[in-house]
């Protein structure tokens, strides 16, 4: 009886670590489970550096042929991409110049991986010069709206094609600081659109995840980036007050924290970590367009900490403040002025002085609706003169 319980205790165990020796100890050989080594035959050797091997896209247009053809027969082009004349037709012809892959979700049982249906790094460029030039910089294409929904969703298919390939280089680093801009300009210039037609969330993840992309390709790249100074203070000023971005601008070699541009944004930082909103409203003045635009999200948080602490130090019966003074720290015109301190409860007498007291100050939902973002739209556009979209995206400031 013990005889046989021991018995069992053993092929317990062999079975137990039987798997172990069945892992390949390189690749030339394997451990087999009775026949000692056995040599990996040639055949399967290619097969298993084939599964290894990075896909690489083999795709010369803006859209597979494949893909352009299930759509068009679907009827699910977008009327971008239509061929002049046929948009109301009631299948709509493709234009092959202007159609751009669309982006779709991985699916079960489906190979993304196919060289004709991926396009190479060039392409890529390609197209993402093509989504910029002739979609997002166009004056004939409205409401922009639409022109940022299609040039969001053929962007996310650019990025599904670079991570299937692994793209990397300056290739990687061209698409991505385009992608990165006009994120940023999007931010700026749809704040305001209902949610149904632009999500701010929505964009504010997807723009996190391409500069992260592209900060760590000017880290782990062989460069030098040109630009790296720009989209380091870019990302600084877009995630004012996160000690996460502070601490990757600190990290960063001496040459390039003694850039003007960082210097500049590493100030308005700390203005803005220590709540200091007079001054980090005055060094506003000293950024380009689109760093305004990567700034502007966080505009209307200090201007109503400027508001705040000005009615505890300024809080008395007989205190009263020049409406023309404040609308110089607040950086607006004066009913802009008028308007914000209405909002947050604020009296302006008939002498256009401001009447401050920490007892009225307010925060009401209904202020917060009427102002939101645009406050500082006039400052923004005054900046942009004479940019085109295409030279703000491009990078031609």
């Amino acid at each position: 009886m013990s005889n046989r319980r021991a018995q069992r205790r053993t092929s317990h165990s062999q079975r137990r670590e039987a798997p172990k020796e069945w892992r390949p100890t390189n690749r030339g050989q394997r451990r087999c489970q009775g026949d000692g080594r056995v040599q990996q035959t040639e055949e399967e050797e290619k097969r298993e550096l084939g599964h290894e091997r990075t896909p690489r896209g083999a795709c010369q247009s803006m859209c597979p042929a494949h893909e352009l053809q299930q759509r068009e027969a679907q009827n699910r082009l977008h009327h971008f991409e239509m061929m002049a004349g046929t948009g109301r037709e009631r299948r709509p012809r493709a234009d092959p110049s202007r159609a751009v892959k669309e982006y779709s979700r991985p699916a079960a049982g489906k190979d993304s991986t196919r060289p004709a249906d991926l396009r190479p790094p060039t392409v890529l460029l390609k197209t993402v010069c093509y989504l910029i030039d002739d979609i997002a910089a166009s004056p004939d294409l409205h409401p922009w709206t639409e022109v940022y929904s299609f040039v969001f969703d053929r962007l996310r298919a650019v990025k599904q094609d670079m991570i299937i390939q692994r793209v990397s280089g300056s290739e990687c680093v061209a698409i991505l600081e385009r992608t990165v801009r006009f994120l940023i300009y999007a931010s700026y210039r749809l704040c305001d659109e209902p949610l149904r037609l632009y999500d701010p969330r929505i964009n504010d993840t997807h723009l996190q995840e391409y500069l992260s992309w592209l900060l760590d390709c000017y880290t782990t790249g062989s460069g030098p980036h040109s630009n790296q100074a720009e989209f380091q203070a870019l990302g600084l000023l877009y995630n004012l007050g996160s000690a996460r971005a502070l601490q990757h601008t600190m990290e960063l070699p001496e040459r390039l924290r003694k850039s003007p541009a960082i210097r500049l944004a590493l100030s308005i930082n700390r203005a803005f970590s220590e709540r200091n909103p007079v001054r980090l409203l005055r060094l506003v003045h000293k950024l380009n367009f689109l760093q305004c635009c990567a700034l502007h999200r966080h505009l209307l948080r200090c201007r109503r900490d400027l508001l705040l602490v000005y009615s505890h130090g300024h809080s008395s019966r007989n205190c009263r403040f020049p409406l023309h003074r404040l609308a110089q720290l607040l950086a607006l015109d004066t009913p802009l002025t008028v308007q914000l301190c209405q909002a947050h409860g604020l009296e302006i007498n008939r002498d256009n002085q401001v009447v401050f007291s920490k007892a009225a100050f307010t925060e009401s939902e209904q202020g917060k609706g009427k102002l939101r973002c645009a406050l500082y739209h006039d400052i923004v556009v005054e900046k942009q003169r004479d940019l085109t979209v295409r030279s703000i995206i491009h990078g031609c400031l």
